[in-house]
Order: structure tokens, then C-alpha cells, then sequence
């Protein structure tokens, strides 16, 4: 089955809604759906529901979509370097379901494996276990975490064939393998179609894709550039 399609219009035409839970891909501003992101901002749906491990920054990924008054609630894990983020959290026009970095990881691969719940000592005796259910196990302490699943889920590879198996590329090998298998939808974003993946290769498998896209120039922005003087 063929599943390259032209852009990303073509990928999201007929499944956005207002509502919708998306997962995107990305670790800060490595390796995210940069043109995904872009379709659903000219999309204008709104009262989103997005499971990332941020949001972006204030001009670029997730942070347009807040600006646009398009994001409701974030289940993430770092959040410090989008101020208007911060500006909407604290006037309560955000809501936000902060998890520990692993936790959160686990959560999204806990979901697509079929896992509901697991057990984990991160968080135990902390705000991060209020309201959820601890037990212990040889003498150790652990809270209960429940899985996260995604009515669509848009990431970024590197390669893909046209059956839509995917490579990823160094650090953009972050979130985005276990959210392409945790949503009901998987959109991918790749630089590069190739006839054939060599199958040990593979890092996703094209079972868990619906749609893959060419995505044309790739801004790739850096986060925070620190270089050193040249002695």
C-alpha cells in the first residue's frame, strides 16, 4: 500500500476536528513536525489536547498554536523556554499535566503497546503522585502511571519508503518512534523517500503509518546556539 501523499494539507485533510488529543514528535526543537504543525495552525481548530515533551518556543513548533489560542491543555515534561506558555499557565488559560521526562516516555510507549498502567518508583512521595495509586514491591515504593494514547499522532523522520516504514536521524530518535505507535492516526513528515529501507534498519515500522509527506525546506532551528570564542 502506497501511503506517500503531497503535503501536509493532504495528510490532515478530513482529520482534524476541534477537540482532538495530537502527539508530536520532537525534543525541544529537534526532530519535530515542523509542517504538520504549521497545517493545523492554518487550520484553526482549537480546544486541543497536546502530548509533547514541550511546547516549542514562542515563534516556532507548538508555540504558534498557543499563540493562536488553539492549545487547551499540554501533558509534557519541560516547559521553560516558551514564555507565553508560562504567560497563559498563569492566567489559568492553560491547563497542564506536567510528568517526569521518563515517565512521560513511558507513558506514550505504554500506549501504543496495548499497556494500560504501570509502576514506577519516579515521583513516589512527591506531587507527582497525588490522587494515583502507589504500591509497593520488594520493599520499594512505587506509583501507578496510566498509559497516553493520541487520536493523532504527527512526526518527523528522517527516510521513508512508500509503505511507510521509518528512519530517524540522531537526536529526532526522541518521542517520535513510540508516538507514531500511539496514535489512532500517524502522520510522518520525512526529508527523504527511498524505493526500500533495508529492514534491520527500520526504526518504525510502516503498520503503525497512515501518511507520509516530503517536508520542504526544514527550518531545523537551534533551541539555545552556544558556541566559544575563537583563541
Amino acid at each position: 500500500m502506497n501511503k506517500i501523499v503531497a503535503n501536509a494539507a493532504e495528510a490532515l485533510n478530513g482529520i482534524l476536528k476541534d477537540g482532538m488529543v495530537i502527539m508530536a514528535g520532537g525534543f525541544g526543537l529537534c526532530g519535530i513536525p515542523e509542517h504538520s504543525i504549521a497545517e493545523i495552525r492554518k487550520s484553526e481548530i482549537k480546544n486541543l489536547t497536546f502530548i509533547s515533551n514541550n511546547c516549542g518556543v514562542d515563534e516556532f513548533g507548538l508555540g504558534i498554536l498557543l499563540q493562536n489560542k488553539q492549545i487547551k491543555k499540554m501533558v509534557s515534561s519541560y516547559v521553560g523556554e516558551n514564555k507565553e506558555f508560562e504567560r497563559q499557565f498563569l492566567a489559568g488559560e492553560l491547563e497542564l499535566e506536567f510528568n517526569p521526562q521518563g515517565t512521560l516516555a513511558e507513558r506514550i510507549r505504554a500506549g501504543g503497546a496495548g499497556i494500560p498502567a504501570f509502576f514506577t518508583k519516579t515521583g513516589y512521595g512527591t506531587v507527582v503522585a497525588d490522587g494515583k495509586e502507589t504500591r509497593e514491591f520488594d520493599g520499594e515504593n512505587y506509583v501507578m502511571e496510566s498509559a497516553l494514547k493520541a487520536d493523532l499522532s504527527i512526526v518527523k523522520a528522517w527516510k521513508a519508503d512508500k509503505f511507510g516504514n521509518l528512519i530517524y536521524r540522531k537526536t529526532a530518535r526522541n518521542f517520535n518512534p513510540m508516538m507514531a505507535t500511539a496514535g489512532k492516526i500517524c502522520v510522518a513528515e520525512v526529508e527523504e523517500i527511498v524505493a526500500e529501507l533495508e529492514p534491520d534498519n527500520i526504526h518504525t515500522p510502516g503498520i503503525y503509518v497512515d501518511k507520509v509527506f516530503i517536508g520542504t525546506n526544514f527550518e531545523k532551528r537551534i533551541e539555545q546556539r552556544t558556541i566559544s570564542e575563537a583563541k
